[in-house]
């Protein structure tokens, strides 16, 4: 802190203004990015899927459970692997319980993991979330939209990962997806986004971005390296980012 320029208030509020109109611009670039986004093409899913859920099987259109559009969160949680992806686990605590506002908004939310349903319950309970969360185990969803990859991909080499050829990944990747049905039932995919993407749905990251320190990653092995599980934080010196 002492190596950081202090200065009057006066001083302060001039270099806050000249902040502000920088941004004023990144919000208005951020509207323009947000309708270019929306203007996307459409494409049609034509396979059908099937999803383990609560109350039974799911098909792709029966997830929409009455909105017209579906978001949907690809959780890092695999068969067998006991419990799910830390940074995941990270932006599921940042999207839990806002199902029922994207509901006033024709949306519904959910999260998709590869391993069995009854895997995913299991964690869901240990981490106290709320949010529906489903599994596309024996599905080829999550590989249709790229966020798991079969072990012989990976040995092979470089496979695609947000849109472009990429080497040293997970089996399971996360990701988010949009989708669009209109009145026959015909479902169609809108967008998909991964990796620096996924920033602007975590909320606690936002918040950070706000303080003197930021996320404060810097030196880190990658950046959220810091990040546990909500239960698996041992002490305040843990939660500052310095396990």
């Amino acid at each position: 802190m002492t190596d950081h320029q202090i200065v009057t208030r006066d001083e302060w509020l001039s270099a806050r203004k000249r902040l502000l109109v920088k941004e004023k611009e990144f919000t208005h670039l951020k509207d323009e990015l947000s309708k270019e986004r929306r203007a996307l093409p459409y494409v049609r899913v034509e396979k059908t899927y099937s999803f383990d859920a609560p109350d039974g099987k799911k098909t792709l259109p029966q997830l929409f459970d009455g909105a017209r559009q579906l978001l949907v969160y690809h959780f890092m949680l695999g068969p067998g692997w006991g419990e799910g992806c830390p940074g995941c686990s990270f932006w599921a605590d940042n999207f839990d319980g806002i199902d029922v506002h994207l509901k006033h908004r024709d949306v519904t939310f959910l999260a998709v993991s590869r391993a069995p349903l009854a895997e995913i319950e299991t964690y869901k309970r240990r981490m106290g979330w709320r949010f529906p969360w489903i599994s596309s185990f024996g599905s080829d969803f999550n590989f249709d939209y790229g966020v798991s990859f079969t072990p012989d991909a990976l040995k092979q080499g470089k496979v695609s990962y947000n849109y472009t050829l990429q080497d040293d990944l997970s089996d399971e990747m996360p990701g988010a997806s949009a989708f669009i049905k209109d009145d026959d039932g015909t479902v169609f995919h809108t967008y998909s986004t991964y990796q620096r993407g996924l920033d602007q749905v975590n909320g606690a990251y936002q918040w950070l971005d706000l303080t003197a320190k930021g996320r404060d990653e810097e030196g880190l092995p990658h950046p959220a390296a810091w990040v546990r599980r909500h239960d698996a934080y041992e002490d305040s010196n843990s939660l500052a980012g310095k396990s």
